[in-house]
């Protein structure tokens, strides 16, 4: 593959410089062709911690050094990110910036875009799949619908949104907000009712697709739900009517939990 993609756009030459790539959702088979090829072709690849390995095997001959963020775990400050990316651009003629998802969207590309300008440094933005699309494709559901949902937010905040303009809102890294977003929607007006799909390690092998809706999320113990800390995605509106009754329960998944807890504590 990699030989196969290197000879698509071998053709274009490369000029030194610094390339934020975006890698996608997780899925080491949903980075673009243009970021693959920029992957085989790089001196040195700065990459998120959460990157597939599988797809840092592109990147022959390359220097790869781990510099992303990892939620509860020690990581780089985005001063020391911003610093090793500049230094790198200094000494290597091509430098891969990899950053999980698409990197305008919640990536912090706007501090590394002006740590390189103010060094004057060259720099090419390539886009990924952000999360809430390939939730969205995993859901086989899209988040706007007309006579639905003509509007689409991503946020990360669980703080007020208008709910005139609410639509279809996707919360990116919402695992520990979960009952803060379903208490912040509710007071904004939001029926209690309304639809949510949690959907954990999007396009990976160990993806999870819950449904369940506002009101449930409101005494939940998102770490009970999920243990293992992976990133869930949370997504909320009318839209998800349908979808979110076919997939797991949360109340279902509760009752399985809570049972096992009671047979450990008997045991």
């Amino acid at each position: 593959m990699q030989n196969t993609i290197h000879k698509l756009l071998s053709s274009k030459a490369l000029q030194a410089g610094v390339y934020l790539v975006g890698a996608g959702p997780g899925a080491f088979d949903l980075i673009t062709v243009r970021g693959a090829s920029l992957l085989a072709s790089a001196d040195i690849v700065l990459h998120d911690a959460l990157i597939d390995p599988r797809m840092l095997e592109w990147c022959s001959g390359a220097k790869l050094v781990e510099v992303g963020k990892r939620c509860g775990a020690h990581s780089n400050s985005q001063r020391f990110i911003n610093k090793q990316l500049v230094d790198a651009a200094k000494k290597f003629a091509v430098v891969v910036r990899l950053k999980g998802g698409d990197p305008l969207i919640f990536g912090r590309a706007m501090e590394e875009i002006a740590a390189l300008e103010s060094e004057n440094i060259y720099f090419e933005i390539v886009p990924g799949i952000t999360t809430a699309l390939a939730a969205s494709a995993a859901l086989k559901q899209p988040p706007t619908v007309r006579n639905v949902s003509r509007t689409l937010t991503l946020t990360t905040m669980s703080s007020h949104l208008s709910y005139e303009d609410a639509g279809t809102t996707i919360y990116y890294m919402g695992r520990e907000q979960l009952p803060e977003i379903a208490n912040s929607l509710i007071e904004s007006g939001r029926d209690e009712g309304t639809p949510v799909c949690l959907v954990e390690s999007v396009s990976l092998e160990n993806q999870r697709m819950i449904g369940t809706s506002l009101a449930e999320l409101l005494s939940i113990d998102p770490s009970h739900i999920f243990p293992d800390r992976n990133p869930v995605i949370v997504m909320v509106g009318e839209v998800y009517q349908s979808k979110a009754k076919e997939l797991l329960p949360l109340s279902y998944l509760l009752g399985s939990l809570n049972m096992r807890a009671a047979i450990q504590a008997a045991a």
